[in-house]
Formats: structure tokens, sequence, C-alpha cells
């Protein structure tokens, strides 16, 4: 059996037989020429060199069909996953409460199935909060860790390949919980969501939780303005003013090293406004600031390293025992580019952060618009609308100079899919450039910009 890691946590374990079934499955739907090739049948028991080799193609094959928007898009491969997370974890499927949380540490109980995918869910929070159907798209469902002073710090968006009751009862550890939070980045779309009486209850939580963690910057002023404005309960002129304030709609990462302006730097990350911002410890205990805008960064990737584990398979999902960086190109002056890395356990969600930040300014180049997610059942299963599919996953990436090769579009989905346990190679020269998003909202700086 092969043990399948998804963005650096255990999440199933299957033979090569269900991997041959997927792929006969996907022949069939998809047809020979759209599915990549499989690792070929062999008649001998396989050598220890050979059994390696077979581990590293399967772990090309699952990824390549994973970075195909049709393929990894598809209900038949999700449900693969799904299926097997859930028969791995050995949790039959039944009827469970699932308790997810709001910003303001209120608890939302929902019954559900032990085999609900996210979407369902979702929707399940959703009806049981009275959010209506066309705002249930501005949200999402976040795996968090419960710090000692009741923060959270993220783990991951949850996703659609994945059980969420599965994923956190597979932890054993009750610090990590669901949690449901806006998932936009420009406020602007916090008028939709504000139309709503629900909508705006969700987001005044969560606009007066990020203050009270310190991630949204207030000073004095401001915190009697909002203070006033709390006591006459008035929740949309509080959000209209802290949507002025700094670091509204960010989210806000836990302490974590980089190598950006020198090796070794400790820095608080925040992703917001299309840009990750740093607040740098330099080695002279100077503190320095600055941001990364999304439209500069010319591709990015993550790296992991999944260690050898000696106890039984999967004993400890939970430990943050793989090493996690998140790479990107950036364009710091017309004809620069420089890498910079992040070294921190929870690059997969910075790197999903990314993705999502492209993904809505691309949605809105199209003159497309958040509303337009709603969700739609097919056969059962839950379907984005494939207006939105089109413009989330274009197959390939133009590059707006002829003189750069074109670069594959990666899914943020699973970006860092090892079957292994061995550590990746992490330097940016020699990594495949398959291990890369290419960034398709990426733009040349301008002389007005110099």
């Amino acid at each position: 059996a092969y043990n399948i890691h998804v963005n650096g946590v255990l999440h199933c374990r299957v033979r090569y037989s269900q991997l041959l079934g997927l792929h006969e499955q996907l022949r069939k739907e998809y047809g020979a020429n759209v599915v990549p090739a499989f690792p070929p049948k062999k008649i001998f028991t396989l050598t220890p060199a050979e059994v390696e080799q077979r581990r590293e193609q399967l772990e090309k094959y699952m990824q390549a069909v994973r970075q195909d928007p049709t393929l990894g898009g598809s209900e038949t491969f999700n449900s693969f996953l799904r299926k097997a997370q859930q028969e791995t974890q050995q949790i039959p499927t039944e009827e469970v409460v699932l308790e997810v949380l709001l910003s303001n540490g209120q608890k939302v109980k929902v019954n559900i199935l032990t085999s609900d995918q996210t979407e369902d869910v979702l929707e399940a929070v959703a009806s049981k909060l009275d959010l209506p159907d066309d705002l249930v798209g501005y949200f999402s469902l976040f795996l968090v860790r419960e710090t000692k002073d009741g923060a959270f710090s993220f783990v991951r968006k949850l996703q659609e390949f994945e059980l969420p009751y599965v994923s956190v009862t597979s932890l054993h550890n009750s610090e990590f919980r669901i949690i449901l939070r806006k998932s936009y980045w420009d406020s602007s779309y916090d008028d939709d969501v504000m139309e709503h009486r629900v909508g705006l209850n969700l987001l005044y939580a969560q606009t007066v939780s990020d203050i009270e963690h310190g991630w949204i910057l207030v000073n004095k002023e401001q915190h009697r303005q909002l203070k006033s404005l709390q006591e006459k309960v008035s929740k949309k002129e509080f959000i209209r003013l802290a949507q002025t304030l700094k670091y509204y709609g960010y989210l806000k990462f836990d302490p974590c090293v980089t190598d950006f302006p020198e090796k070794g730097c400790h820095v608080v990350v925040s992703a917001g406004n299309n840009e990750l911002n740093f607040q740098v410890r330099l080695p002279s205990e100077q503190i320095k600031e600055g941001s990364f805008k999304v439209t500069r960064m010319r591709c990015w990737r993550v790296t992991s390293s999944v260690p050898m584990s000696n106890g039984p398979s999967g004993s400890s999902p939970g430990k943050s025992e793989v090493k996690l960086e998140l790479a990107f190109e950036y364009l710091m002056s017309k004809d620069r580019l420089q890498w910079v890395t992040i070294t921190s356990p929870q690059a997969i969600m910075l790197s999903i952060c990314l993705q999502s930040m492209v993904d809505e300014l691309m949605v809105k180049k199209s003159g497309g618009s958040i509303r337009k997610m709603f969700r739609r059942r097919v056969n059962g299963a839950l379907r984005r609308s494939d207006s939105q599919q089109a413009v989330k996953s274009p197959p390939l990436l133009d590059s707006p100079d002829a003189s750069r090769e074109p670069m594959a579009k990666l899914s943020s989905k699973l970006t860092s899919v090892s079957l292994r346990g061995i550590s990746h190679s992490s330097s940016a020269n020699d990594v495949g450039a398959n291990d890369f998003h290419g960034n398709y909202a990426f733009e040349g700086i301008g002389d007005e910009d110099l």
C-alpha cells in the first residue's frame, strides 16, 4: 500500500490495484488521450528499486491527474480520494453531530453523515444559520488549530476531495477545529454579504474577532469610535470604519522564517489586499515592513519533506514533523526576478491564499462575480456552476512576454501530494516545472511604477 500525503498530512492509504481502477474509470469517462500514462503492471515480484520507481511514477501520475482542470475537478477523482480517506481512517458512514465554530466562538452543531463532503457540510451550516443560498459562495470552512490564548492558527481551507468530519477526527487532537469564515479578499464584496441579516452578523463577528486578536491595527481614537458603534449596535457602520483600517480583511499567519532580505530572518506574514505583507525582524533586531503584490509574482511553489515514519503508519499525522516551504519568484524591478522563500508549517495555506487571490482577480477581469459561484446538484453531487469553473482553471498559462516559456497552471488544491517517506529537494534550480504554479495574473512593471 502507498501512503498519500496531501498538503503535508496523511490523507489515505491505497493499493496499486485501487489506483489502477481509478485510472481505468477516468479513461472510460474522458478518453485515453486525456488521461496520463499509468505505471505498467509487472508479472514478477518487484525488487526494492522497482518498488521505489513505481512509487515515483504513481506520485507523478496523481499529480498530473490533479493538475488537469478536467480530471482534477472531476467527481470520479475527488470521490475516489474521499472514499479512500474514509476507508483508511476506518470511519463507517453514520449520522453524527459536527461542531463548526464561528469567529466569535459560537458553536453551530450540524447533523451530517461522516461521508459528507466539504460542500455538503458548508451547505448544512449555511442552512442552520439561515444564510441564503446566493451568499454561501462567499464563505468557506477552514481547519484551524486553537492556540492557548483562544486565537486560531489556520491549517488549511477544507477542499472538495476530503470529508470534514474524517479530516478533523482523524487528527485525534481537540485543538483542531473547523471554523466558518468569509473566503474572499476584495472588501467591495462585503456589500453583497451585508445586504442580508445573517451575512451581516457573520461579517461583524469576524471583524470584531480580528480586531480583538490584533489582526487589524487600531489606534486609540479609532478604538473609541468602534466601541461607541458597538454599543449602539451599528454593525454596518462598524464594518465600514473597520474597512478603512490597516490589515482589514487580511489573514495573519504564525511567526515563521524567511530568506528575505537575508537568510534566517523571523517574519510575520499576513495575506490580504492582493499581497503578502512581511513584518521582518532583521538580525540587528530592527523591524522592517514591506509587501509583495500577487500580480508581481511570476510563479510560486510549495515543497515539503515528509520524514520516514518508524512507528505505525500514519501514527501522528497531526504533528508538524513535515517541513514546508513556500517560494515565489518576484519581479523586484523591471528586469530583476528574485526568489523569496518562507519556511512555515502554514505554507500550504499561504499557497491557497495566493491561488484564491489570483482566482478572484481573474473572475473580476472576466466580469464575473462571486455570486455566480452558486451550487447546483448533479446526480446527487454538488457542482459549482460551469462558468465559474472555466474561469478558475484555465489549462495553460499564456505568457504575457513571448520570450518567457509558457508555464502550466497548477491547481492549489493538491500542491504537495507525496506518496513518500523521503525528503523532497527544495532548491530552486532542480525542481521540475510541474511543481510550479504559473501565475496568470502576473503583470510587468511599467515606468510609472518605478
